[in-house]
């Protein structure tokens, strides 16, 4: 008799996700298979509702699949090859999906890998449910940390890592570091930014709650929303040079602008945020001069695991809130509508 489990799932195109039954997968060779302990939630997983069935082909997407890439758990069953590991290991698994072989995989980029359009939680099927399956080449020991809390390390804390960690080179000791959008992403990006600079930490965000977080965690000034005075506040803090990096986590028209402004000549520009917003001006007098302006870059595997690693040795906090299987419904409806306190997580352990 087959062994079924608890599944959130997509099933059709640009329809709600719900809670199914399905079968327990088996792991084949090299795969390993997961008892979930906890799966983070993320603002994409909203967007992927909305996705129509073209979009979702034209990216590799098949039809259903279970919702879930913010993953940690413990080992259940290990397929043949798949070494390395001990049933009962607690682990997290890779939020992005990469190859291992490509030109960019082999050189450490495999954030840019081509077959990363499609993974678990994105197309296939990934860790709101009891177990996953993944490759063996996607699992990272959480050594002391907690596998139910451990999912959003490897998304929202990974890919908050990579943004700090690209703009590294452009922040000098005391200078100014700025993140836009002090919500999952940027409470990540403010501690990194404080365990590995020593710029001062300045948070922006309409949220009183979160610029409150943002000071517990480390920011030296916090300053509400973007509005039209917030240019000239971060000029001012920076005794008019402007910031050595801005790290904009929102991406409205709004953000965009203000923190583009912001940037000292020779400074540096992150877009993470995924709000769609653009930069109405030329680029030409606008962009900071002699500096750096890059995109979402993801996370490689090596930023997850230097999380984790922060996170094991206690310089960073994850805060989650808790929600049961159950109230996998509830826990999207708090993120649609930006009312929890951290990252949601729901328990399946």
């Amino acid at each position: 008799m087959t062994e079924t489990m608890r599944a959130y799932r997509m099933t059709e195109w640009t329809a709600p996700p719900r809670a199914v039954e399905v079968d327990v997968p088996s792991p084949g060779p090299g795969q390993v298979l997961v008892r979930v302990a906890g799966c983070g939630l993320c603002r994409s997983d909203l967007t992927m509702r909305q996705i129509p069935r073209v979009a979702g082909e034209r990216l590799g997407w098949a039809m259903p699949f279970t919702l879930g890439h913010e993953t940690a758990g413990r080992i259940a069953a290990l397929g043949a090859g798949a070494g390395g590991l001990s049933e009962g290991d607690a682990v997290a698994l890779v939020s992005a999906t990469s190859c291992g072989s490509c030109w960019f995989c082999v050189r450490g980029l495999d954030n840019s890998c081509p077959q990363g359009t499609t993974g678990r939680g994105y197309g296939r099927d990934g860790g709101l449910a009891d177990y996953v399956l993944a490759d063996r080449r996607a699992l990272l020991p959480l050594g002391s940390l907690d596998p139910r809390h451990a999912g959003p390390l490897t998304d929202a804390g990974a890919t908050a890592y990579h943004a700090v960690r690209r703009a590294l080179p452009r922040i000098a000791p005391g200078g100014t570091a700025v993140v836009l959008g002090a919500g999952g992403l940027g409470a990540f990006a403010v501690q990194f930014l404080r365990v590995l600079t020593a710029a001062r930490v300045v948070a922006v965000d309409p949220s009183e709650d979160r610029l409150a977080y943002a000071r517990a965690i480390g920011a030296h000034e916090a300053l509400p929303g973007v509005d039209g005075s917030t240019v000239g506040q971060l000029r001012r803090l920076t005794e008019r040079r402007g910031a050595d990096a801005v790290l904009d986590f929102v991406g409205t028209d709004a953000t965009i602008a203000a923190g583009v402004a912001s940037v000292r000549p020779g400074g540096a520009f992150g877009l993470v945020g995924s709000a769609g917003g653009g930069l109405a001006t030329g680029w030409f007098g606008a962009l900071p001069r002699d500096g750096e302006v890059y995109t979402f870059q993801g996370a490689s595997i090596a930023d997850a695991q230097e999380v984790i690693g922060l996170a094991g040795a206690g310089l960073i906090q994850n805060e989650v809130e808790e929600f049961s299987f159950d109230r996998a419904g509830d826990a999207y409806a708090g993120l649609a509508a930006g009312t929890l306190k951290g990252r949601a997580v729901v328990v399946l352990d």
